[in-house]
């Protein structure tokens, strides 16, 4: 019998939220390692579903920021979750950003992080990610270095697709974190065009080399205009990637306004980000057709919010910030609701 989650949050809440955070990963991977899974684990809900070429167990998973070295996969995964996301990780090791960069807005239930893909470098994230036993499908979610000039972001992105491709079952191009200074110019115009076509063209070689193509899904941010997200949808066709993970964090305030830690820089999760996500969903559903693949992610603290994401267009989605709140529950609860759901059920339009 799992460990109530409400006996150990207030202790987690004490603490500083990166050392939280930290602490979180550690036991978990103590845990799984000793046997002792048994305290958080909870069961996998059944309904799989096909996607990208594999197999999903369910439809709710784990979002990339929680664990950037790939260092708890395994524990992770046993909360049930029909697919794990780790990362950002970028070519080299990075500290981030300077502390405190984290902060929690009980209040909205939301967190503020500015981070900055701290992370150990690609190859210790490969050999975590190596270590893993891999029982359900497996994102790796690769970025740029913070010293490496915007224009030269191509080339981080390179390395990093080259390090993860027989590792992953798909790779997340992150162009839409706001704590990476530049980021996301990656996300429009000429920019977009060129790291779309360089990482398209190098996906091809490694097909051949390696004889399987692993899928490339790009995640984009929430705060980007309709004429964007119209951009953005059709420069993802148009250079073949496979997939659409909406939506990052936010840097917009709307719902914390006036609660302590609100002016704090950095992207903005939680309670706050579920309509906002849930509206570039349905932008993206709408001009990419009924069958694209999309993830949907942000702002999911219940299993309601889970069951939004898909009537507005999501075919999976994830979590992150609702896990902090609410605790591996959460887990089995989003991915009961939505196996409840009717086959392609969407209270938005038809799919």
């Amino acid at each position: 019998m799992p460990l109530p989650y409400a006996l150990v949050r207030p202790l987690l809440f004490r603490l500083d939220p990166e050392m939280a955070h930290a602490l979180t990963l550690r036991s978990l991977r103590a845990l799984h390692e000793s046997g002792m899974a048994l305290f958080y684990a909870h069961a996998r809900v059944n309904d799989p579903v096909d996607l990208l070429g594999m197999r999903f167990p369910n439809r709710v998973g784990l979002a990339a920021g929680l664990d950037k070295n790939g260092e708890a996969i395994d524990a992770l995964a046993s909360m049930g979750f029909g697919f794990v996301e780790v990362g950002t990780v970028t070519p080299r090791p990075q500290p981030g950003n300077p502390k405190p960069r984290m902060f929690r807005i009980p209040e909205a239930q939301a967190l503020i992080n500015r981070m900055g893909f701290n992370n150990a470098g690609l190859q210790a994230f490969l050999n975590h990610v190596r270590h893993s036993r891999r029982e359900i499908p497996l994102g790796l979610n690769i970025g740029k270095n913070a010293a490496t000039p915007i224009e030269d972001a191509l080339a981080d992105y390179l390395a990093c697709l080259r390090g993860v491709y027989t590792q992953a079952d798909y790779v997340t191009i992150n162009v839409s974190s706001p704590n990476t200074q530049g980021l996301r110019q990656l996300q429009t115009d000429a920019a977009l065009e060129g790291l779309l076509a360089g990482l398209a063209g190098e996906r091809e070689k490694l097909a051949q080399v390696h004889g399987k193509q692993v899928p490339l899904l790009v995640k984009v941010a929430p705060d980007l205009r309709s004429t964007q997200i119209t951009a953005l949808a059709d420069a993802l066709v148009r250079h073949g990637i496979d997939g659409v993970i909406a939506t990052n964090t936010t840097i917009a305030r709307d719902g914390v306004a006036g609660l302590p830690h609100a002016d704090e820089v950095g992207g903005l999760s939680g309670a706050p980000l579920r309509a906002p996500s849930s509206r570039v969903i349905a932008q993206l559903r709408a001009r990419l057709g009924a069958h694209y693949p999309i993830i949907g992610v942000g702002g999911v603290m219940k299993p309601a919010d889970a069951v939004e994401k898909i009537e507005a267009g999501a075919d999976l989605v994830q979590i992150y910030t609702g896990l902090i709140y609410h605790g591996p529950k959460l887990v089995e609860g989003c991915a009961n609701a939505l196996a409840k759901l009717t086959p392609g059920q969407t209270a938005l339009q038809p799919r």
